[in-house]
């Protein structure tokens, strides 16, 4: 989800030039015939602009009673939200002379629904313009056509998000490259998304469009509001009634950002959405900003921010060179843009998870309104959107085809040849509705493009295996008759160095998860051993002391979490600071796939809750120690919901299941990994460290939670209080690979396996 910054040569001047251009927008504040200011209604909101600035106003409904109050920005305008549906609003200044705008309606979800002629009657060419949604605001859009419009129509897909999607396209191949240009026109006028540009590549017509709030887009920002999910399903329909569109349909692509909003908008089943394609995907919000409850002040704060920075004005750097040239929308369109939702300090203020307030923003909840195919990828280690994507993988049930996608690594390596290659015969099948064929010049330029993404050019693409099929619709039945769930094992180590995005093997799963797993149980044993069977005998617990400066503490040293092998440090535990348990070493390979759970029994001395984190790794006769997965948890939000397993505790994170630890007191307590798969190869040890968030991942941080004196944590390994760890391990699954370097596996740290001690309480 990141995105790169907008650089700047001259920041005073920048600002010089957005203030001008801003000063000649509201010179024109009372220069319009529809009252003193300008208001839009919409779903749920009144949006006013060209009021002056820092003007009091107040809505008042149909009896006049005043429903709202606030004071315009700067730059004249003011959002009103959270209002009631209905006619007879009225905006009104609350100061003399008094002057008002209305009567007003005020829509709902329902009563926004606007007749299909509507999308119709707007027309759509190769470059920049603007789609116009329902209650008037305007979407920035970026277009390319693989050809002329008379030799259409196209395949064609959308991406859709708050990045830089409709920025002006730019020259994408170097200058002794361009004559490509003559036959691949995207390469000099190609879209900032990269999904979108290879789409183009293989022949597709692509539409990148800047969510509201954004870009040179009208209306302000909200993270996944309601009229940014309306805003899609209006942009789907208006895309697909062009005439250069083939099948009347279109197809969602995109990676991260742009990946999850498809979740959002194929929920809301605009009628000509023909498939989506999300990659490197959350499954819930909550899940990448309260990993566990516990707030992720490391990635999850610093790109909203990022985001809502962008979404000032002229925030992205490409608005003003646009207004500069002419565009007088994208200058009026930076008007609301003051007037964002800052998401951070309402991640910061939440506790608990309410399922009335938060399920909207919770994929989980609503994927099975999808009712198209669906072609999903995502990495277990993604430093980014996080591993909780794994919440989704049995839930796209109103689908009608599903591929899901899964294999160690990082945010982009949805782009490996592997996933890649799918994800082109998925798009022919589905969007195109043709029958794949061999695009040979595409894939001989696939070893550049694999140069520029993962620093090798040691990558190549295959020919689809569907090249020479008799129909589209055998295609697709050979397509759905593989099990939907596509793992790809050991990631880096299967291609000439180490690294390289390439798997060892793959084995497909007909569910999530697995039918073929089982909950294997080890107990933790007094002497830092695990063993099937319970401890019999009493001994004193295992402690450890909470570590404050953990949560801030990352593993990247420098460089890139993308580069092959990433500069990582990822320290052992110090003394004191963690409980650790070993196996015993393993007589044949095993394959684990699924979530463990660490099932503890717990006790503080004084604290009333515990920030937790379980590790799972691989410690190997070569004497390395392989980083596989953590999970984490705050103790009083730790409580099981419905859907809990052996292996998955199902948190809910409610305040009606919340409850403080009792000092003093044994708690029994569960913290489930995050999803993974990996082969611990025969000889090798299982190793699970408890210990204090943080220290584990690239990107993300813990704001730990804070108290008065530095306390320490107790563990039962006793037959009173057997703690224990879950394990999912595969069966029927036979590993053709040696044991891979370490490292190699894409998006998991290695480091010398030192023997850790631990500390027995008092």
């Amino acid at each position: 989800m990141a995105h790169g910054p907008v650089a700047s040569s001259d920041a005073m001047s920048t600002r010089a030039r957005v203030a001008t251009t801003l000063a000649f927008l509201l010179a024109g504040c009372g220069d319009n015939d529809k009252g003193p200011f300008d208001v839009r209604a919409s779903v749920q909101q009144l949006a006013v602009t060209h009021a002056p600035p820092g003007t009091e106003l107040e809505v008042l409904d149909s009896t006049g009673a005043q429903v709202a109050m606030a004071t315009t920005d700067d730059l004249g305008s003011l959002m009103f939200r959270d209002l009631a549906p209905g006619a007879g609003y009225v905006v009104e200044t609350t100061a003399a002379p008094i002057e008002k705008v209305g009567p007003l309606e005020v829509m709902s979800i329902q009563s926004s629904v606007v007749d299909p002629s509507f999308y119709a009657k707007q027309t759509l060419v190769a470059g920049n313009q603007y789609i116009t949604t329902r209650d008037g605001t305007t979407l920035a859009a970026y277009i390319t056509l693989p050809g002329p419009v008379d030799k259409g129509p196209y395949p064609t897909v959308v991406t859709y998000s708050g990045y830089d999607e409709a920025r002006p396209g730019a020259q994408a191949v170097s200058d002794d490259q361009i004559g490509l240009c003559d036959v691949m026109p995207i390469l000099c006028a190609a879209p900032s998304n990269p999904s979108a540009l290879i789409a183009g590549l293989f022949g597709y017509a692509t539409v990148s469009v800047n969510i509201r709030g954004t870009g040179c887009s009208g209306g302000a920002f909200d993270y996944f509001e309601t009229m940014e999910l309306l805003d899609g399903y209006d942009l789907i329909e208006t895309v697909a009634a062009q005439p250069w569109v083939a099948n009347g349909k279109v197809g969602m692509v995109g990676l991260s950002y742009p990946g999850i909003t498809q979740l959002f908008v194929g929920a809301q089943q605009p009628p000509h959405l023909a498939a989506i394609a999300p990659m490197s995907v959350i499954g819930d919000s909550a899940t990448t900003m309260l990993p566990g409850g516990i707030l992720n002040d490391g990635f999850a704060t610093q790109w909203i921010t990022e985001v809502i920075t962008k979404a000032l004005p002229f925030g992205q750097g490409w608005e003003q060179p646009r207004v500069d040239g002419g565009d007088a929308v994208c200058g009026e369109n930076q008007l609301l843009h003051k007037q964002y939702i800052d998401n951070v300090a309402v991640a910061r203020a939440i506790k608990y998870y309410d399922p009335a307030k938060h399920d909207r923003y919770n994929p989980t909840t609503f994927v099975d309104k999808i009712t198209v195919p669906v072609f999903l990828a995502s990495a277990w280690e993604d430093e980014q959107t996080g591993p909780y994507f794994f919440t989704l993988l049995d839930k796209f049930t109103g689908s009608p085809a599903v591929r899901l996608n899964v294999y160690n690594g990082v945010h982009i390596d949805a782009f490996q040849p592997s996933v890649l290659q799918d994800w082109f015969d998925f798009l022919d099948l589905f969007v195109a509705g043709t029958v794949p064929v061999d695009h040979g010049l595409q894939r001989a330029l696939a070893p550049q493009l694999y140069q520029k993404v993962f620093g090798t050019s040691d990558l190549a693409l295959l020919a689809s295996k569907y090249i020479g099929v008799a129909s589209v619709d055998q295609a697709i039945a050979m397509w759905k008759s593989e099990p939907p769930l596509h793992a790809f094992f050991e990631s880096g180590a299967g291609g000439h160095a180490p690294g390289i995005p390439m798997p060892t093997f793959e084995h497909s799963f007909s569910q999530w998860p697995p039918a073929e797993m089982t909950a294997q149980r080890l107990f933790a044993q007094p002497d830092g051993s695990l063993a099937a069977a319970m401890p019999q005998a009493t001994a004193p617990a295992a402690t450890f002391t909470l570590d404050p400066a953990a949560g801030e503490r990352g593993i990247l040293v420098d460089g890139s979490v993308w580069d092959l092998i990433p500069h990582y440090d990822w320290r052992q535990p110090a003394a004191g600071s963690a409980v650790v348990w070993v196996s015993g070493a393993l007589a044949a390979d095993e394959v684990m796939m699924g979530n463990a759970s660490a099932d503890l029994w717990l006790r503080s001395p004084v604290a009333d809750d515990a920030d937790l984190e379980v590790t799972i790794s691989e410690v190997r006769p070569d004497g390395q120690e392989m980083y596989v997965q953590s999970g984490w948890v705050r103790a009083s939000l730790a409580a099981s919901g419905a859907g809990a397993t052996a292996t998955w505790p199902a948190p809910t994170f409610t305040e009606a299941l919340s409850k403080r630890l009792v000092p003093g007191t044994w708690t029994q307590l569960r913290i489930g990994t995050a999803g993974f798969q990996h082969v611990f190869h025969a000889g090798s040890k299982v190793r699970i460290s408890i210990d204090t968030p943080g220290d584990t991942r690239a990107l993300w941080k813990f704001a730990l939670e804070t108290f008065p004196a530095l306390p320490t944590y107790e563990i039962g390994v006793d037959a009173a209080h057997p703690s224990s760890v879950a394990l999912p391990v595969l069966t029927g699954v036979t590993v053709p690979s040696a044991r891979p370097a370490c490292p190699s596996l894409r998006g998991q740290q290695c480091r010398a396996f030192v023997p850790y001690t631990n500390t027995p309480a008092n």
